[in-house]
């Protein structure tokens, strides 16, 4: 994770350059949001694949978090925001180690929301597909098999008069549209402001409606 060796080198610098200004170092906002996806059926997954699944999806958001808990407001008042994915619960054909890395971040949240609860409120959000490099770089198979889940997706429908080109484009292939990157900021914007104090320990669905749900 990042260009140091880990994450307690990451928030050190950042502790360092903020004291070096004359300013108390806090971290009040922390979203988890790095991501790899490898996307295999059973007979196909490596070894190496899981590993690499499993530091960054897994390790790396709990090595942050340890390394970031001393560093918390202390007043409840933080906000923790980790980008899971709808992979966790969907199933998706292909995605036995993404979806399992997923999951285990939403059962991390579970965790964190109890044991930082003087903290901070922690929550995962659980995008459907979005529209970057990971979602475009797909291989056709896989996305043959998530194409039933979009077409039932009610925000998915392509809109040609709005939407851009390039989603246009691929929404006969794909089923509808994926979000667009600002749509999940969005709600990763909601989550931190205080009107969101209430919640944590939530799997919010951000998802354009691929998976209703109530947690």
């Amino acid at each position: 994770m990042g260009t140091l060796t880990g994450p307690s080198e990451l928030i050190a610098a950042a502790k360092a350059a903020r004291e070096a200004a004359g300013h108390p170092f806090r971290l009040d906002i922390i979203v988890n949001n790095a991501g790899v996806a490898v996307n295999d059926f059973l007979p196909a997954i490596q070894a190496a694949d899981f590993d690499s699944g499993y530091h960054v999806n897994v390790r790396g958001p709990l090595l942050l978090m340890q390394a970031a808990q001393p560093h918390l407001p202390t007043d409840r008042s933080g906000r923790i925001i980790n980008i899971s994915s709808i992979s966790a619960q969907a199933g998706f054909v292909g995605q036995s180690i993404y979806g399992g890395t997923k999951a285990a971040l939403d059962a991390m949240t579970r965790t964190w929301a109890r044991e930082l609860s003087e903290n901070a409120t922690v929550n995962s959000i659980n995008p459907g597909p979005v529209a970057t490099s990971m979602w475009f770089g797909n291989s056709d198979e896989f996305m043959v098999g998530i194409k039933p889940f979009i077409q039932g997706a009610p925000l998915e429908k392509i809109r040609p008069e709005l939407d851009d080109k390039e989603l246009v484009d691929g929404a006969e292939q794909a089923g509808g549209r994926p979000a667009y990157t600002w749509e999940i900021a969005g709600v990763v914007g909601m989550l931190c402001t205080a009107d969101a104090s209430w919640v944590t320990g939530q799997v919010v669905s951000a998802n354009g409606g691929m998976r209703f749900g109530t947690g």
